[in-house]
């Protein structure tokens, strides 16, 4: 019994190293990318359409859509597409296409179901009415700068480049819900990507920017094939990649806008995204459980055989947690927010390791006021049995 005790304890202290090594990695993966020269040649502008599937009102919206009519590129539309005509975003879109007579925007109306997703039933009709091969998608909650397009656009000067996407910061309105998502965001989630960059490459794309051409979206089946998927961005710069594409990650992150959150609905939030990650890599989600410093930290102090160990244990992963949040969020992505929230980060790394494991506990979504089942990483609404409804969907 005491060789057990003996052998469970080093084996619990030599885990609790894992999320050091990550953070350290992350530390790295920042230091290298951010600091890589920017490419050199002359600008590469092609005619783009950017295409905003919009469903209800997301805070300071004219803002934010007003940010895309400011663009200094020569030649681009913009394109919204709303399912019901009566959504609370059509004043807004129309009060857009008044202040801005100069910029083609068109907006599409009662938009039809083909899939369970109804971002995607905006994207194929989108797509189609596109008039021009580059296509830039992003939601509603986007805010971008006025170079937005150029960045975007310049790394299809490479033919073998399919796809490019940028990372994204939160701005809030100071409640304690979106701050939290806001930390996670830059200090969490940012930090995987560029370690995902660093290690194998960017084989997935971000939803605050989704760039393809119409030559790598057909030769994945289109938006269509994309219908019934929970995780689209995942999918969409996946299924690109898995084409023999480049996805190109910028520099540059954008700012998504988040209106007050309550803490549950910060939780709501949080468990969506794990079945994101959850059922779109499998593999990689349940691989977390090694980048979560506070409870490996926390249990080995519990074990530890001396105090020194235990303070050793915690005082590492915050001096280690800390300043990786600092150089991925604070001096790579410019969050001003995390500049001034960085004492939120233990607290978001503990509600982080809640949710990852609430993940492994529900199939159910919430998405934008509807209920889905999530079945192998397929969306089925509530309402239909998931087992019949992933059985159709296979055999379609």
């Amino acid at each position: 019994m005491q060789e057990a005790w003996h052998f469970l304890r080093w084996l619990i202290l030599a885990l609790a190293l894992a999320p050091f090594a990550f953070y350290l990695l992350s530390i790295w993966s920042a230091a290298s990318f951010f600091r890589r020269p920017e490419p050199g040649g002359p600008p590469y502008m092609p005619p783009a359409s950017i295409l905003k599937p919009c469903r209800g009102l997301d805070r300071e919206a004219f803002e934010n859509f007003a940010s895309f009519c400011r663009q200094n590129y020569p030649q681009y539309e913009i394109l919204f597409a709303v399912a019901d005509p009566a959504d609370p975003a059509v004043p807004v879109i129309e009060r857009i296409m008044r202040e801005f007579p100069a910029v083609p925007i068109r907006l599409i109306r009662s938009v039809p179901a083909v899939g369970a997703n109804n971002k995607v039933n905006k994207l194929i009709r989108l797509a189609a009415e596109a008039r021009y091969d580059l296509l830039v998608i992003n939601d509603s909650d986007v805010r971008v700068t006025p170079d937005y397009l150029r960045r975007v656009a310049a790394p299809f000067r490479d033919p073998q480049v399919g796809a490019s996407t940028a990372m994204y910061r939160a701005e809030t309105a100071g409640s304690l819900g979106a701050e939290l998502e806001a930390v996670g965001i830059t200090s969490e989630f940012q930090a995987g990507v560029l370690t995902a960059w660093r290690l194998e490459g960017v084989k997935f794309a971000l939803g605050a920017t989704m760039a393809c051409t119409r030559q790598a979206l057909e030769a994945i089946g289109g938006f269509e094939a994309l219908a019934d998927y929970h995780s689209d961005d995942y999918e969409l710069g996946s299924r690109i990649a898995a084409r023999g594409y480049r996805v190109a990650l910028l520099r540059d992150p954008v700012t998504i806008v988040y209106g007050r959150q309550s803490l549950a609905e910060f939780a709501a939030h949080q468990l969506r995204w794990a079945l994101t990650t959850r059922f779109a890599r499998p593999g990689g989600h349940f691989g977390l459980v090694l980048t979560f410093g506070l409870p490996w930290s926390v249990l080995a102090a519990a074990v530890a055989p001396t105090r020194w160990v235990a303070a050793a244990y915690l005082c590492a992963y915050l001096l280690l947690r800390l300043a990786a949040a600092w150089t991925v969020g604070v001096w790579g992505l410019g969050d001003r927010l995390l500049r001034r929230r960085l004492w939120l980060v233990p607290l978001r790394d503990a509600t982080g390791f809640l949710t990852w494991i609430a993940g492994y506990f529900f199939t159910r979504i919430n998405w934008r006021g509807s209920g889905f089942q999530v079945v192998r990483g397929k969306l089925v609404p509530v309402e239909q049995p998931p087992k019949a409804a992933a059985a159709g969907t296979a055999a379609r």
